[in-house]
C-alpha cells in the first residue's frame, strides 16, 4: 500500500527534489501521494503560532467523495457528505453532535463530541456493560484512567451496581467489561451508561482545526477545498509523469529511427567509421555529411555519406551500436520496437495535448 500510493513514480520526476538536512543528498520535497492522506490519516501538530487537528476519515468514503468531485466540480459540502458521513477514528466511537458536522466541514473548525460505544448484555449467565469503542482522545493512558474513574464512581456510591471491572482488550479490539449486579434492569443499565458518559472521558471532545500548508502557505481547509487541493496536486503529478514518459519515448523513437535508417545505408556508415581518424570526425560526418579527411574506398559510399543528416543522439547510438544488431532479424526486431514506441507516444499524448 505504501509503495503504490505514496512512493510510486518517484523515478519519473513527478515532484521536486531538495537537499536533505545536511545537504549531502537529495530528497523529495513532497511524496506523490495518490490518496488524500490529509483527510484519511488525519493530522495533529503544533508549529510557531499555529496548530492543526484534523480527524481521520474512512478511506473508501473519502475516495468516493473525491471521485465525485472530479466529475462534479461545482458540488457543495452537502453533496460530498453523502459520501463522507463523518470522522472515522481508529478507536471507533459515536459522534454525538452529528448535526454540527456540516458547519465543521464548511469552515474546517469546530468541536466533535465523541462517545464510546456501550452495549448491555444480559442473560442467565451475565449482566454487564461492554465498551467496544472509545473516543480517540483516550488513546494511551486514557483506558487506565477510565478504569480508575469508574472505580472511584463505584467507591463513592454513585454507581453501586457495578461489581467488577476488567479490561479485556486485545489485538482483536477494545473490550472493557463492567459486571453488574444480577438485579440491574435494562432501565438501570441505561442510567449507568448516562452517568459514565457524563462523569468519565467515555464522552470527550475532539477539537477540529483543519489547518494545512496549501500552495506554500497555511490555510484552514474545508472538506471540499482539502479534496480540491489534492485533485490539483494529482493533476500536476500526472502531467509531470506523462511528460517524462513521453520525453523518454520520443528519445527512444529518435534513436530507433536513426538505427533503422543507418542499417539501410550500412556500407556507407561502416566506410565512414573505418575511414575516420577520430570518433568526433565520424560523428560530425554522420550529422552533417562533412567528409573532409575521411578516406573512402568505394565512391558510392562516399556519395551517400555526403547526404548524412543524423541527429546527435542518433549519431551517438550508431557509433555505440554493436555489430550483432546488423543482422536481418535484429532489424525486424528494431522495427517492431519502434512500432511499440510509437503506440506508447500516442498513448501518453492522450493524457494531455501535445504535438509529435
Amino acid at each position: 500500500i505504501a509503495q503504490e500510493n505514496y512512493l510510486a513514480d518517484l523515478d519519473k520526476k513527478v515532484v521536486d527534489y531538495v537537499p536533505n538536512y545536511d545537504e549531502t543528498e537529495k530528497e523529495p520535497e513532497v511524496l506523490p501521494v495518490k490518496i488524500p492522506n490529509f483527510l484519511i490519516n488525519g493530522s495533529e501538530g503544533i508549529a510557531v503560532g499555529m496548530t492543526t487537528s484534523t480527524p481521520s476519515h474512512n478511506l473508501v468514503e473519502v475516495l468516493k467523495a473525491e471521485e465525485y468531485l472530479i466529475d462534479n466540480p461545482d458540488a457543495g459540502i452537502e453533496d460530498l457528505m453523502e459520501f463522507v458521513k463523518g470522522p472515522d477514528f481508529p478507536t471507533g466511537g459515536i459522534v454525538a453532535n452529528s448535526d454540527d458536522l456540516l458547519e465543521i466541514y464548511k469552515t474546517g473548525t469546530g468541536k466533535i463530541r465523541v462517545q464510546g460505544r456501550v452495549t448491555h448484555e444480559k442473560n442467565r449467565q451475565v449482566n454487564r456493560l461492554v465498551i467496544t469503542e472509545i473516543p480517540y482522545t483516550m488513546i494511551g493512558a486514557g483506558i487506565a484512567n477510565l478504569l480508575n474513574d469508574v472505580a472511584m464512581l463505584v467507591d463513592s456510591k454513585q454507581i453501586p451496581d457495578i461489581v467488577d471491572i476488567s479490561n479485556q482488550s486485545s489485538k482483536e479490539g477494545i473490550k472493557i467489561v463492567l459486571d453488574l449486579k444480577k438485579s440491574v434492569s435494562e432501565e438501570d443499565a441505561e442510567r449507568i451508561k448516562i452517568i459514565l458518559l457524563s462523569k468519565t472521558k467515555l464522552e470527550d471532545t475532539f477539537g477540529v482545526n483543519m489547518l494545512a500548508i496549501a500552495d506554500g502557505r497555511p490555510e484552514t481547509l474545508s472538506l471540499k477545498s482539502a479534496l480540491e487541493h489534492h485533485i490539483n496536486f494529482l493533476f500536476d503529478v500526472n502531467q509531470r509523469k506523462y511528460t517524462t514518459m513521453l520525453t523518454k519515448e520520443n528519445e527512444k523513437a529518435e534513436v530507433q529511427e536513426g538505427l533503422i535508417k543507418a542499417i539501410d545505408v550500412l556500407d556507407a556508415v561502416i566506410e565512414t567509421i573505418r575511414g575516420s581518424k577520430t570518433k568526433a570526425e565520424a560523428k560530425e560526418c554522420l550529422m552533417t555529411g562533412k567528409i573532409d579527411n575521411i578516406k573512402y574506398r568505394i565512391a558510392e559510399d562516399k556519395k551517400i555519406a555526403k547526404t548524412f543528416d543524423f541527429t546527435e543522439m542518433q549519431a551517438d547510438a550508431i557509433l555505440d551500436m554493436r555489430l550483432s544488431r546488423l543482422i536481418g532479424l535484429e532489424l525486424e526486431a528494431l522495427k517492431k520496437e519502434n512500432e511499440k514506441t510509437k503506440k506508447n507516444i500516442e498513448k501518453y499524448c492522450g493524457h494531455f495535448q501535445c504535438k509529435n
